[in-house]
């Protein structure tokens, strides 16, 4: 039987406001356990919440960056279950009436096609504490630092059909909350995970399959290997003559398996009710323009200028514009050289610098190589200073620290192209005479050789003759 895959994603996107939803207590990460809790955190009782004004204005900006409908009026209800690192008992969320609605974004598929994911909702929420099993000999330590630090759930429609897609529209919501800046999106540190729910259903059935929800997943490649996992899991399930049973799973990294961790509640049995310590949020026509304002030009925005004003192919626009911080650079780069030649930017910025970076681990914003030195090495490949071989040395350079700046590099390590037409004559006299059989082979139609002349051309200058020039007086020279 050939099956079809369903999968939805419940991403949790950590605000990034200075304090927490409901209280003054700041978000830092990194504090030591228990110190950044207070006691509107910890539900202590005669405590009152107070909404953070920052986590309502983040959210309806994302709301606003996908199209989405602004409730104008909505309500936090609390969600009642019982967990150690949930100290009160339960927790604060929209249930019913959220913030944002129904809204959409595109994502790039491999096949170079786009393909519209729906969005359900986005609601806020606060965070509940930490568990941690480790070293405390068979008992669980309670962090809660991240109690009532605001999430915003976005919640998708089941619109993706492969683990590839659901780590594309992954990617896509991650690009997105930090070119807004309402979430840094640090995985390692919790801020940006999901939660996928993952069914399966014999091709051409509308019906729904019963679906698993796959808990806490904080990484791309974890997703796409916890999805395919399922997937393999529940067919094997059906096709025995089981039955998937819908549950909450979990994934292990290290065993790539997915375990039972609880049966799946339903709504009603968290109890859902308005919180009455809370009054209904009330958003304005004029809170919303506000917002609107401060939206900066977003990825496909982004994208489509680089194809249609700088002339940048689909491919190259796109890797540019997944991250903010990475097309900020680029047009540091292009602004600085001169914004003479985007390709040759761009060529740059996507080959020879994020090939280093992930080399090294590193991440745009670590780069050693400012964007100023690069366009200064771009600045001297343009002028004929130096060639694009040797510009790679003088990249290297300035990756190691040997000099602030091209010039300083070009000139301390004498690596000056040899632009003298002269020299360039002398050179290719001696290799045109060092080889006669070859120069022979050329003019009897063997023109394959020419590639053959220009690197003992080359390697005769030590790379620093002009290779266009070489070319040009060699076929002259060849010719006669």
């Amino acid at each position: 039987m050939e099956w079809e895959v369903v999968i939805g994603l419940e991403i949790h996107t950590q605000l990034a406001t200075k304090s927490k939803i409901f209280s003054g207590a700041p978000t830092a990460y990194g504090a030591a356990p228990n110190t950044q809790a207070c006691a509107v955190d910890l539900g202590l009782p005669g405590v009152l919440p107070v909404l953070n004004e920052e986590a309502v204005k983040m959210a309806i900006k994302f709301g606003l960056a996908v199209d989405a409908e602004i409730a104008d009026r909505s309500v936090f209800a609390r969600k009642n279950y019982f967990y150690p690192d949930l100290p009160k008992g339960y927790q604060i969320s929209q249930y019913e009436l959220p913030v944002v609605g129904k809204g959409e974004i595109s994502i790039e598929l491999e096949d170079g096609s786009e393909k519209v994911i729906g969005i359900t909702r986005a609601h806020l929420e606060e965070d509940a504490g930490k568990s941690l099993h480790e070293d405390f000999h068979g008992e669980t330590g309670i962090d809660l630092n991240r109690a009532g630090t605001p999430l915003l759930e976005i919640v998708s429609e089941p619109d993706m059909r492969s683990a590839k897609e659901a780590v594309a529209y992954m990617k896509k919501i991650h690009s997105l909350v930090r070119y807004l800046e309402i979430c840094d999106g640090n995985m390692q540190e919790g801020s940006f995970r999901c939660d996928a729910n993952v069914s399966i259903r014999p091709k051409g059935q509308e019906q729904f399959g019963t679906r698993t929800e796959l808990k806490n997943i904080n990484s791309f490649r974890n997703v796409e290997r916890a999805i395919n996992f399922e997937i393999e899991r529940q067919i094997d399930v059906l096709e025995g003559g089981g039955e998937v049973v819908q549950e909450t799973r979990l994934y292990d990294a290290d065993k790539n398996e997915t375990r039972s961790m609880r049966s799946k509640e339903e709504a009603n049995d968290y109890r859902y009710f308005p919180d009455p310590d809370l009054l209904p949020l009330v958003v304005d026509k004029e809170l919303i323009n506000s917002v609107r304002a401060t939206l900066p030009e977003l990825p496909n925005e982004k994208r489509d200028r680089f194809v249609n004003e700088l002339g940048l192919s689909l491919y190259d626009a796109s890797v540019l514009t997944s991250s903010r911080e990475l097309a900020d650079y680029f047009e540091a780069v292009l602004k600085a050289s001169g914004g003479k030649e985007p390709k040759q930017c761009a060529n740059w910025v996507i080959v020879e610098l994020s090939g280093a970076l992930n080399k090294a681990g590193l991440d745009i914003t670590e780069s050693p190589v400012s964007a100023e030195q690069l366009a200064g090495v771009l600045k001297r490949i343009a002028d004929n200073t130096i060639s694009g071989k040797i510009a790679k040395t003088v990249f290297d350079a300035l990756w190691k620290g040997e000099g602030k700046d091209a010039d300083a590099i070009i000139e301390a390590k004498g690596l000056k192209q040899v632009t003298d037409t002269g020299a360039i004559e002398s050179m290719i006299d001696e290799v045109l005479a060092d080889n006669p059989d070859q120069v022979q082979q050329y003019r009897d139609g063997k023109e394959q050789l020419l590639g053959y002349f220009v690197g003992q051309v080359m390697k005769a200058s030590r790379g620093k003759a002009n290779p266009a020039q070489v070319n040009d007086i060699l076929k002259k020279k060849l010719a006669g």
